[in-house]
């Protein structure tokens, strides 16, 4: 066992669930990225060429609705792309902690490896059964929606940790979720938060040259509806991407605190953790 082994099978505050994420990604960033790397490289491939298209065909063209469907086509395969790369890095993310909980603070890649092979399938599913769940609650009334995304969060977690089916995944995630919604969202809502924060300041380069550009044009008295399109050049293009590739990098961080909310609701309802720790002092006496 590794000295700074953090125990994920613990009861935690969401002061606590916060400051650990942030203390695992800390002092395993290095294996813990380039395992995420090593898995997700070709979905994340597509999903910045699904990306450079979508740009390329609303903002390259200033068209967001052009006649030839460019823009329908593209967001469909933009969709897809996401939810491709969060299905695989989401596995990739929790098969990590599983092994790392497992060989009580060292991973191995080929465990991680066989473990994403067998969880994607079920994982893209999900997603996309998530994805279809909140987008109807939030159409209907919003709150719906909200209420939706916390459970089915943990159902992903579920999925990896239990070895449950999509169906037992997401029963599982709202028992777990029963009665510590309010805590789970909140956990949920700050790590969001903070990934956001911390992503967003490689959006400052887009939002400096877009307003250089802006005062620019208006110095020249040509920021005319013609011309405004002028704006949004092969420079603001390469930056928005870039700023887009730099942030689904970072949101690899979220499923580290899913995962550490995961263990303690776990712990809450089943208490494995406290019956692990007593099977082992048992058998060191």
């Amino acid at each position: 066992m590794k000295q700074d082994y953090i125990d994920f099978k613990q009861q935690r505050e969401i002061g606590d669930i916060i400051s650990y994420t942030f203390k695992f990604i800390r002092e395993n960033y290095k294996a813990y990225f380039k395992s995420i790397a090593k898995i997700a490289w070709p979905a994340y491939l597509l999903l910045i060429a699904a990306v450079t298209y979508y740009s390329y065909s609303t903002v390259g063209n200033s068209l967001m609705f052009s006649q030839d469907g460019g823009f329908f086509i593209s967001f469909g395969l933009l969709m897809l792309g996401l939810l491709l790369y969060f299905a695989v890095m989401n596995v990739a993310a929790f098969q990590f902690v599983k092994s790392y909980v497992n060989n009580h603070g060292e991973t191995n890649h080929h465990e991680i490896k066989q473990g994403v092979k067998k969880d994607l399938g079920g994982m893209f599913g999900l997603g996309a059964i998530t994805w279809i769940l909140i987008f109807a609650g939030l159409i209907i009334f919003i709150i719906p929606g909200i209420y939706l995304s916390v459970p089915l969060s943990i159902a992903a977690a579920v999925l990896v940790f239990k070895n449950e089916s999509i169906g037992g995944s997401i029963s599982e995630g709202f028992h777990l979720v029963k009665n510590n919604w309010w805590t789970s969202f909140i956990s949920l809502f700050l790590i969001w938060l903070i990934v956001y924060v911390i992503s967003f300041i490689f959006q400052i380069p887009v939002l400096i040259y877009t307003f250089i550009k802006m005062f620019t044009m208006m110095e020249e008295n040509s920021a005319s509806a013609a011309n405004v399109a002028d704006m949004f050049d092969w420079v603001y293009l390469s930056l928005t991407i870039i700023a887009s590739a730099i942030q689904y990098i970072l949101y690899a961080i979220t499923p580290i605190g899913v995962a550490f909310i995961y263990y303690s609701l776990n712990e809450e309802k089943y208490f494995t953790g406290a019956y692990e720790s007593i099977e082992n002092l048992g058998k060191n006496e």
